[in-house]
């Protein structure tokens, strides 16, 4: 992830790994997905400022709206 950051110049953004699934679990935003990787996070996006969550975006299965960068650019 440190890699990947700094090769896209994502020096403002927290760059989180989360193999696990740790953190997704305890957003309470994980599916299991069976026998296509087990347990994944669902598809979301997430504002966050200063340690705060101000806009938490889930997208519906299959879809791609909520969590697309020209809805959360249109947020902050």
């Amino acid at each position: 992830m440190q890699a990947w950051g700094e090769a896209q110049n994502a020096s403002e953004i927290m760059m989180l790994a989360d193999g696990d699934a740790s953190f997704t679990k305890a957003l309470g935003l994980e599916m299991d997905t069976a026998t296509f990787g087990g347990v994944r996070s669902q598809r979301y996006a997430m504002v966050i400022e200063n340690g705060v969550v101000t806009q938490l975006n889930v997208e519906e299965p299959k879809q791609f709206e909520a969590s697309k960068a020209e809805t959360i650019l249109a947020v902050l």
